[in-house]
Formats: structure tokens, C-alpha cells, sequence
């Protein structure tokens, strides 16, 4: 990309050749930004007199600059400064028009007050967006079903006192098919501008900034269609269909990501690819970008740079196809590309970001840039102002700036000193890109990636074969299916390397940093690389300074365990036992020899517990015990297995709540070692460890009542000498069957209070276990009050020391006897 904005066949000009940059389209497209931001929070009123004010201003500036050309004098830069700053108003008023007739359209009629009531409606709408899975989350001890949602018009609503009502209001649709996997395909194969007829119960958004009037929670069951899509989503539907048929009997991370690369197909995605891409910066990746189709159209042009000379390269000349005509195919491309990839906004901003790259890089007219990408931003948002407030449309617009202005300077910088040219213009564009979008994504992801810039080249080796080959998978699958199915195979070995990239990269312990979200944690990073950059550009260029820079991000990157622990003291020498910081849940480990681990609970999300056991250095799990199936213990299990080797995983027996059951065995069935119940009385022991399970036990005259009732509680006695009581979620009458069904029970060095040290304890239990440490799993804020005070007094009274998660963050035990003491990674 560097070499063709230097407008120059070898790629070595001078950058600042070609005068300085056009800026006059920047501010008038700023204005129009920023107007339509803010119009669109604000009532109508408001707006209206903005934009009044905007035009009286404009009119007065543009009146003055006419009286001023009558009067004497030359006065020629003030008219110009008055010509640009009426322009600016003109602009903003014309972005808050926009946003305020946007606006009004989900104010209009009755849709917002029966949103309001949440008024149960019958309702006609048409589908405007595919259909799209809503991740499962865990909300207390359940995981909350998955939803299906889409952007759709209600054109018909009829409210419950029976009045019907004709309107022309966007809504978003969000259907729970439950259990029943017909039910959610149904909702998954719909496409736009299909009409249905839904039953349910509308509710207001959630957020000002919701391009919709209300939310429609479908009742459940299949959709009910009362009318077909048109015959050009019919058509594009059956492209990205045969796409995926040819891709399905790929390697699963190929089948996965082929279509995300392609057409921005991400169904097939499963959670902890998306977290990998999200880890490394590499979500671009997966949504339709101007990089689909630049790579599309530069296959038919050739290089950049020499898009209009006799010389000119790509498939285009070899056909024998004249300049003109290939402008023309390129059009016909780009409204292709439009029509496969659905025409919503973003793939509207996706195809206008991507013709101006090409049109920038192919002219080699570097002033051009700037004021290409300004006009691009005023018509998108004058078209679509909810742009104005995407994250989405931020990071495009700073991304294509970075790579059109920023990135060849630093190539020609990094060529200076001695880098190669196809390296630097990589690098280059890497690094620019990153410099710009790493606060915005600090913003409302509240993390740094460190492995951003190095994945991001090492992807991008293989982003254009995969995708060009896919699109040729696309456009043959309809006519020869077996040729689809060769050239997705052929796509899939660079396909599946981009996934090894992003799990590799996310693998690595310093993958990404916490910082600060919100706006002032994205301030605090840009301040921050600029003070970097400066320093950079200032000093000057040592080899060995660079390879040290270079050796610290390594070392921050791969954390090597015996340098974290001198740094941060974490984990402890010699620890023995640690209860990860994983939210509201549990999730614990069980040393067991070097790098090796017995895992109690995962926790409620794969994240935190595989943060947690990657800082204590632990590579394999000879068993996982999940002590009973509430999704705030079990479903961070993927967490658990990612990159160790696990052999036995282990469950309670009482298989509740049925869904989260389910899920465990199915990843459990994907692991290599077996599953088995927990048998009552069992014992087992691996390196130091000795453990015995002591409940569920059979007690005369006792029945579980849930699954916290059937919790498993191990006895665990290490070689040192400590004594460990895990309880898991035990209610009272499970804790008092315990008691009676053990008597010989004895004290305990370590006492993981049971049920996040809620308020239901026995008192009996607490006397006679005596812990001199008692740990408890709490969430930070939670809703449910944990731990109860009540609970940590009673434990300070019988001599405990008490640590909590929600405060001291992760908690590890070392020594034993009088050594014995619990270290907090996060002390209070």
C-alpha cells in the first residue's frame, strides 16, 4: 500500500513530494460527524434550533464575505476563512438534520408508548439484517438461553385493547427458541426483507444511541413468514448458502472462518475463536471491510500505482478488457460485493472506504487521501447518522486514514534504516493502524493487546489468497459445486493458518494488558502513544536500542513464570493451593508438581480461569472436578482445557440443571480424557495430593433438594502436612448430612466457605472443621450480597483468617503449621 501512494514505480519518493495535504473537506466533515453525534441524543427542539443557528451563522459569514469583496481592499484569506468556516456550519447543520429526522422516526407513533408499558403486541414487520446468535451468558447459577436477533420494520402493530395501527418504525427483534435446535434454524435461515407476523412484548432499549424505537421479544417458536425475500436477497443468500456447503467439510477452524473472511458470515465462529481474534486485534478480520473488496479489485487491476498506465497489471489487460471497461467491472464488483454482503450500513461504509483506498493508491496522488476519505465520512453519515456514534465506522475511518497517510511515511522511515521494502510498507501499516484504533478499542474494551502488531503481519500473509480463493468458491458454488469444494480446500490451508495466528497469539500470557475503559482510559493510551512516538522520533536510531525494546515486548508477551514471580510475587513460592479471581463463581487449583495442577470449578467464563491457571504456570490437569453443574462453576470449563493436557474430568452425579449438564458433557466429550461421576467415600491421589470425597453420601432420611445440595466436597491432606475442606455451594441440611455422615470429621487447616460465603451456614459445621484460613469466591458488586456478614463474623469468631476474592483478588496458600499463611495478589 506504501509503494503505491508513493507514487513513484519503485516505491522510493519522497512522501513529502507532493505538497502539503488538501485539508478543507476535513472540518466540514468533522462538523458533520460531530452534529449528528449529538442530535442524536438530544430532543427535537434542540435540534432544530442548532440547526438554525448553524444556518443563520452560515448566511451571516456568507453575506459579510460578499460585502467584503465590494468593499476596498484585497481581504482574500479572510473570504476564504469565512467561505470554510459557513461551510462548517452548513455541514453541521445538514448532519444534525439528518440525525434529527432519524431521530424523529423512532419517536413517531404508537410503538414507543406501548414499548414503554411493555404492552404484549401482535405485530407485522420485515426482516432488514440476517439473523444473528447472542453469545449465552451466566447470570447468577444459570446460563441464560441463547437469542437470536435481528433489525427489522414493524409496519403493523396491533395493541392490546385491539386498535391497529400502520407504521413504518425499526424495531429489534430478539427470539429465544429454547431447546429446540428446529425451532432456532428456522430463525437463522431467514434473510432480508422477508415479512413475518410475531406475537410478544415490547420493551424500550436499552441505550439513547439504539438505532431502533423498541425491543420485540418474540414469543417462543418457530417465526411465522406471511410474505418471501425479493428476488436479490433470494439471490445472495443462495451465494453465501453455497459458500457454506462448500466449506463444510473443511478442518473446523477453515469451515469456521472462511465465510467471516469472505462475505462476514461469522455463525459458524464458535466463542473461543472470537475471543482469540479479539485478544490479538484481529476482529477486522471477521466483519466485511474496504480490505475484501481493495483485495478483490486489485486482482483485476493489478499493482497500485499503475492502475491507469500502459503498463498497467491484473487480470484486466491480460483479457484483453480497455480502461474504461475495466472501470466499469470494477463498479459491477463493487455492487456485487454490496448485494452478497447485505446493503446495511456497515457494508455500505465497507464498500465507500474500499473504493477510495483503491482510488487513492492506484492515482498515487497522496494529497487526494485526505479529502477522499472527508467526503466518504460527510455522505455516510448524511445517509446514515447512526454511523456518527458506531465504534465500527471510528475504527474504519481511523484505520483507512492511518494506512493512507501515516503508514507510507513510517515505510520510508523503516526503509531508511535498513529494513526491507515488502517488511517495512507491511510493518508500517500494521503499526499505523494500531497506533490509531488501540484506544478507541481501550474505550469499550477496557484492554491493550501487546501480540496486535505481530499477528496482524503474520496474518496477513494469508488474508488475500483465503480470500480471493473464497471468492471464487462463492461464485463457482452455484454452477460446480465439486470445483467450490477444491478451491474452499484450497483456501483453507491459508484460512487455517490466520486461525492459528489468532490462537497462538491469544495463547501467550501477556496477550493483552487491562486499562481503563471509557473515554478517559482512551485519552490516557493516545497520550501515552504519542509521548512514545515523540520519544521514538526524537531519539536516535541505535540497533541495539530497537532489539532491547524488542526483547522487553517479548518478555512481556511470554511472561516467563520465574521472572513474573520475582516482579509481582505471584504466584508464591511453594504454594499449595489457589483460589482464582473469576467473578461471581468458583474455580480453584490444587498444586500437584510442577507445571501440574488439580482443578476444582472453572468459573462462570473460560477467560479469567484460564488467565488464572496460565499465572500460576499451570500446563497439565491430570483431573478436573466440577462439583456441580450451576453454570457459575462450569461454564468457564473450555478456559480449563485450553492449550494443557487434561486427563480425567470429573462431575456429580445429579444431572441439574439439565442444560448446563449437557454442556459439560459435550466439552467434555471433545477432551481427550474420560468423564466420570464422583463416588461417595472415593479416594485418589496424584503427586503430594491426597483426597477423598465425602459428599454426596448416602444419609438415612436425607434427599437432595438441587444441585447446590449435591455439590461434590473433597477432603484434600498434602505431603506438607495441610489439610483442605472444599464444600462447593453445600445448602445448610447438606452441610448438617455431612456432618452426621461423617462424625470423624476433623479440623482443618484451609475451609473454601461454601456457596460464596452466603448467609446459609451451618453453625455446627463451622465449629467443628475450626479453619484456621477460611477463602471465600466472591464477584465483585454482586447483586446477592456475598459474602453476608453474617457469615464472615461467624467465621472470625471460631479463629478463622478470612480472605475474599471480591477484595483481595486471587488468594494462594503456602507453607504449613505455623508457616501456613494465605498471600493475596491484590491486597486491600
Amino acid at each position: 500500500m506504501a509503494h503505491g501512494a508513493s507514487g513513484s514505480p519503485s516505491g522510493h519518493a519522497n512522501p513529502r513530494q507532493e505538497g502539503p495535504a488538501d485539508l478543507r473537506l476535513v472540518a466540514p466533515a468533522l462538523a458533520a460527524w460531530g452534529a449528528a453525534a449529538v442530535a442524536l441524543g438530544l430532543p427535537g427542539w434542540w435540534t432544530l434550533t442548532g440547526t438554525v443557528l448553524c444556518g443563520i451563522g452560515a448566511a451571516a459569514l456568507l453575506v459579510g464575505r460578499r460585502a467584503w469583496r465590494a468593499g476596498p481592499g484585497s481581504g482574500g484569506r479572510w473570504r476564504e476563512n469565512a467561505t470554510a468556516c459557513a461551510a462548517v456550519l452548513l455541514c453541521a447543520a445538514a448532519g444534525a438534520t439528518s440525525a434529527g429526522l432519524h431521530g424523529a422516526d423512532l419517536r413517531r407513533g404508537p410503538v414507543p408508548a406501548l414499548a414503554g408499558e411493555q404492552a404484549t403486541v401482535a405485530t407485522d414487520v420485515t426482516v432488514r439484517s440476517d439473523p444473528r446468535s447472542v453469545v449465552p451468558r451466566v447470570r447468577g447459577n444459570r446460563s441464560v438461553p441463547a437469542s437470536i436477533v435481528l433489525n427489522a420494520e414493524l409496519t403493523r402493530v396491533t395493541a392490546p385493547d385491539g386498535t391497529v395501527t400502520r407504521v413504518r418504525t425499526p424495531v429489534l427483534v430478539m427470539a429465544r427458541p429454547g431447546e429446540r435446535a428446529r425451532y432456532a434454524d428456522a430463525w437463522l435461515r431467514l434473510l432480508p426483507s422477508t415479512r413475518l407476523h410475531l406475537t410478544g412484548r415490547l420493551a424500550p432499549p436499552r441505550g439513547s444511541a439504539d438505532p431502533f424505537a423498541a425491543v420485540l421479544y418474540a414469543d417462543t417458536g418457530p417465526p411465522r413468514v406471511t410474505g418471501p425475500p425479493s428476488r436479490l436477497h433470494r439471490t445472495a443468500g443462495e451465494l453465501r448458502a453455497g459458500l457454506r456447503e462448500a466449506t463444510d467439510k473443511l478442518p473446523p477452524d477453515a469451515r469456521a472462518l472462511l465465510p467471516g473472511l469472505v462475505v462476514g458470515d461469522t455463525s459458524r465462529i464458535p466463542e473461543d475463536l472470537k475471543r482469540a481474534f479479539e485478544a490479538t486485534d484481529l476482529t477486522h478480520l471477521l466483519a466485511v471491510s474496504g480490505s475484501n473488496l481493495t483485495i478483490v479489485l486489485l486482482l483485476l487491476i493489478g499493482p497500485a500505482g499503475r492502475a491507469s498506465s500502459a503498463e498497467r497489471g491484473g487480470l484486466a489487460p491480460r483479457l484483453g478488457v480497455s480502461l474504461r471497461a475495466t472501470a466499469v467491472s470494477g463498479g459491477a464488483l463493487t455492487l456485487a460485493f454490496v448485494v452478497v454482503c447485505r446493503p446495511e450500513p456497515s457494508v455500505v461504509r465497507a464498500a465507500a472506504c474500499g473504493l477510495i483506498t483503491l482510488l487513492a493508491i492506484a492515482t498515487g496522488r497522496r494529497r487526494s487521501l485526505i479529502p477522499a476519505l472527508a467526503g466518504a465520512v460527510l455522505l455516510l453519515v448524511l445517509y446514515e447518522p447512526w454511523l456518527a456514534r458506531s465504534y465500527g465506522f471510528l475504527l474504519s475511518v481511523l484505520a483507512t486514514g492511518a494506512l493512507l497517510t501515516i503508514a507510507p511515511r513510517w515505510s520510508v522511515t523503516l526503509r531508511a534504516r535498513g529494513v526491507p521494502p515488502r517488511l517495512a510498507e507491511a510493518l508500517a501499516a500494521a503499526a499505523a493502524a494500531q497506533a490509531v484504533c488501540a484506544p478507541v478499542v481501550a474505550v469499550f474494551a477496557a484492554r491493550v493487546s501487546l501480540v496486535a502488531i505481530p499477528c496482524n503481519l503474520f496474518a496477513e500473509v494469508a488474508v488475500a489468497p483465503a480470500t480471493v480463493l473464497g471468492f471464487a468458491a462463492l461464485a463457482t458454488a452455484p454452477w460446480a459445486m465439486p470445483v467450490a469444494r477444491l478451491l474452499a480446500e484450497c483456501a483453507a490451508w491459508p484460512a487455517g493458518w490466520v486461525a492459528s495466528v489468532a490462537r497462538a497469539g491469544a495463547s501467550l500470557p501477556g496477550a493483552q494488558v487491562d486499562w481503563p475503559g471509557g473515554w478517559w482510559g482512551g485519552l490516557a493510551l493516545a497520550a501515552l502513544t504519542s509521548v512514545l512516538l515523540l520519544v521514538v522520533c526524537r531519539l536516535p536510531y541505535r540497533r541495539w536500542v530497537a532489539a532491547g525494546c524488542v526483547g522487553m515486548l517479548l518478555v512481556a508477551v511470554v511472561r516467563p513464570v520465574p521472572l513474573v514471580r520475582v516482579v509481582t510475587g505471584w504466584p508464591p513460592p511453594g504454594w499449595v493451593f489457589a483460589m482464582c479471581d473469576v467473578g461471581q463463581g468458583d474455580a480453584t487449583a490444587l498444586a500437584a508438581g510442577e507445571g501440574t495442577a488439580v482443578v476444582v470449578d472453572a468459573g462462570p467464563d473460560p477467560g479469567p480461569v484460564d488467565r488464572c491457571l496460565r499465572d500460576l504456570g499451570v500446563r497439565r490437569v491430570p483431573l478436573v472436578l466440577l462439583t456441580h453443574f450451576h453454570a457459575d462453576h462450569v461454564a468457564g470449563l473450555p478456559g480449563v482445557l485450553r492449550g494443557r493436557s487434561v486427563g480425567v474430568i470429573q462431575t456429580t452425579g445429579l444431572l441439574d440443571p439439565p442444560r448446563q449438564a449437557a454442556f459439560v458433557h459435550r466439552t467434555a466429550a471433545a477432551a481427550p480424557g474420560p468423564g466420570v461421576h464422583a463416588a461417595p467415600g472415593e479416594r485418589r491421589r496424584t503427586g503430594p495430593l491426597d483426597w477423598q470425597v465425602l459428599w454426596p453420601a448416602p444419609v438415612a432420611g436425607f434427599v437432595p433438594e438441587g444441585a447446590n445440595d449435591a455439590s461434590v466436597t473433597l477432603l484434600v491432606r498434602t505431603r506438607g502436612g495441610v489439610t483442605l475442606l472444599l464444600l462447593g455451594d453445600l445448602e445448610p441440611p447438606s452441610q448438617r448430612g455431612l456432618s452426621r455422615a461423617h462424625p470423624e470429621l476433623p479440623s482443618v487447616d484451609v475451609l473454601k466457605v461454601a456457596h460464596h460465603g452466603s448467609a446459609h451456614q451451618d453453625p455446627e459445621l463451622l465449629g467443628r472443621t475450626r479453619p484456621r484460613l477460611a477463602l471465600v469466591s466472591a464477584g465483585r458488586d454482586n447483586p446477592y450480597g456475598h459474602p453476608s456478614p453474617r457469615t464472615l463474623d461467624a467465621l472470625r469468631r471460631a479463629g478463622a483468617a478470612v480472605l475474599r476474592t471480591d477484595r483481595d483478588g486471587a488468594i494462594a496458600v503456602t507453607g504449613s503449621g505455623t508457616d501456613l499463611r494465605a498471600v493475596a495478589r491484590h491486597p486491600p
